[in-house]
């Protein structure tokens, strides 16, 4: 197989590609349901038309950035107030992947392990370079906040959802979870359903 040949078949796939943040931006701010035509694996013979469902998330100022603290989590409720909601921002004072601010050290994450939907609440701790949290009560997972909540040891086999954040001013917005919070069909719940 040449070069010219891999990076044209890169070229028809990358049509599809879209940036985490132009996800967000284009699936709209309220907690809408739409259905958008998508076209899977462009230029292949594979090629399929389909309808995707897009999900916004809603946009929740959940701190100021003039009161956050170096190490001081705060907790909040996000995508929703239902059942495994409970989420934690702070300020780890060191870079982290999908961090915001001067530093890019504010991160937020959902406070429910991943293996078995154990509580992490008062679970994060600072160490040298290292930001984890963990251990979880139920099978000892712990997870590394600088590193998207990648797990480090435990019987987890997925990230911690990471809560992605905006901010305006001093504020800080919720604006979307990158992964599926334990327990979940769906990260937000159906309000017309309900």
């Amino acid at each position: 197989m040449s070069v010219n040949s891999n990076s044209t078949s890169s070229k028809g796939h990358n049509k599809c590609m879209m940036s985490r943040r132009d996800f967000l931006l284009y699936s709209s701010a309220a907690t809408a349901v739409s259905m958008v035509p998508l076209t899977l694996f462009a230029g292949t013979s594979s090629e399929a038309n389909v309808e995707a469902r897009v999900v916004g998330y809603p946009r929740k100022k959940v701190a100021k950035l003039s009161e956050l603290n170096n190490h001081d989590p705060v907790h909040f409720q996000y995508p929703d107030e239902g059942t495994n909601s409970i989420a934690m921002l702070v300020k780890a004072d060191i870079e982290c992947g999908g961090g915001i601010g001067r530093q890019r050290d504010i991160v937020a994450y959902s406070m429910t392990c991943t293996h078995q939907g154990g509580p992490l609440t008062g679970a994060y701790k600072a160490t040298g370079e290292h930001r984890i949290v963990g251990q979880c009560p139920f099978h000892l997972s712990t997870f590394d906040l600088r590193r998207h909540g990648v797990m480090v040891s435990g019987q987890a086999f997925e990230s911690l959802p990471q809560v992605l954040l905006e901010l305006e001013g001093d504020d800080i917005y919720a604006v979307g979870v990158m992964g599926l919070i334990f327990g979940r069909m769906e990260n937000l719940i159906d309000v017309e359903a309900s």
